[in-house]
């Protein structure tokens, strides 16, 4: 175990995690709510160390990232654990920890800061990204590999659900290029219908001081649940605030839910929703709205707003065309907003 960054000792042997807006207060020999960081004698401990559970040489448009460094490879990790508990998890295996006293070894393969850059640098990569399950739990880890990151020249990602308090922004923001952050529903109310969580607002919160303290490139995803979170007024106050308060070239996706763990008793969302969404949310004002896991749909192309011709053509996660130089329309000269 090595000691947790940023936690304060409290009265009876309890210590506050200052790590992510749940601020969990742990009695001696307990866990917080993501079962990775544990309170031994008075002080707090993260579990995971460099244990990884997964890793992949990935497109940077898998995560999905459309407007940072277009067709580039980043090398992605995952570690075990999250602060969340989302009723319809794709990664449950990984995230969902039930014994915080599990030793981790046994099903980890252990890459240390060190070899994970290595690795980057090996294969080519250009950025590194923690990803899979939530990368704020991990902090350590991704604090001390972005680091090492930047000095040899690599962008770094985190995918995130924007949980992570200021104080954790403060310490990676300078290392930490890019904040794809989920953002679930626009109310108290539907986020708990998804996960129980703290106030939402605090990930609103996040999400601006990242972007207007460390100047992080920052891109939006909400996954459009049939009858949970597709209520088109609660989403337009969504829109709204990613115009107002990030700017109207911020990428918005809204991506296709389909059934699965809690969530198995619903049907995939209508692709008919996510267009009436992404007209919604071009008439509002936002210039870059994506539809995902929808192969194949003309909205995971990029098209320039002002001349409307289509700049970055995609199949899959694969770029087939791309008419733009210096994140600027090859056809109008329009200023995308896209880091190249």
């Amino acid at each position: 175990m090595f000691e947790a960054l940023l936690w304060e000792p409290l009265e009876g042997n309890k210590v506050r995690c200052n790590l992510c807006n749940f601020r969990c207060v742990i009695p001696e020999g307990r866990s917080g709510i993501c079962k990775v960081r544990i309170n031994k004698n008075g002080k707090l401990y993260t579990l995971l160390n460099s244990y990884v559970s997964s890793w992949a040489l990935d497109p940077i448009e898998k995560k999905p990232v459309f407007h940072y460094y277009p067709g580039s490879l980043v090398l992605s990790f995952g570690t075990w654990g999250c602060n969340f508990r989302c009723r319809g998890c794709q990664n449950y295996e990984i995230s969902r920890i039930k014994d915080p006293n599990f030793d981790f070894s046994l099903i980890s393969e252990e890459i240390p800061p060190e070899e994970a850059v290595r690795l980057a640098v090996r294969y080519n990569a250009k950025g590194i990204a923690w990803t899979y399950n939530e990368p704020t739990i991990w902090f350590e880890y991704t604090y001390k590999s972005a680091q090492l990151a930047k000095k040899n020249g690599l962008y770094t990602v985190y995918v995130t659900n924007g949980s992570i308090t200021k104080e954790g922004l403060d310490l990676i923001g300078p290392y930490l290029d890019v904040f794809r952050v989920d953002i679930k529903a626009f109310s108290q109310e539907t986020y708990n219908k998804i996960t129980p969580i703290f106030d939402f607002h605090k990930i609103l919160e996040s999400v601006i001081y990242a972007k207007e303290r460390w100047n992080m490139h920052i891109e939006i995803v909400t996954n459009i649940i049939p009858t949970i979170n597709d209520n088109i007024d609660e989403l337009r106050n969504l829109v709204v605030f990613i115009r107002d308060n990030l700017g109207k070239k911020t990428p918005l996706h809204i991506t296709r839910f389909f059934p699965y763990l809690d969530l198995a008793y619903l049907y995939p969302t209508p692709i008919e929703t996510l267009e009436k969404i992404r007209e919604m949310a071009i008439s509002e004002g936002l210039d870059f709205v994506y539809i995902g896991n929808v192969p194949g749909h003309p909205y995971e192309d990029t098209y320039c707003p002002k001349c409307k011709r289509r700049v970055i053509r995609r199949s899959g996660f694969e770029i087939i065309e791309n008419h733009t130089h210096g994140g600027k329309c090859d056809f109008c000269g329009e200023d995308l907003g896209i880091i190249e």
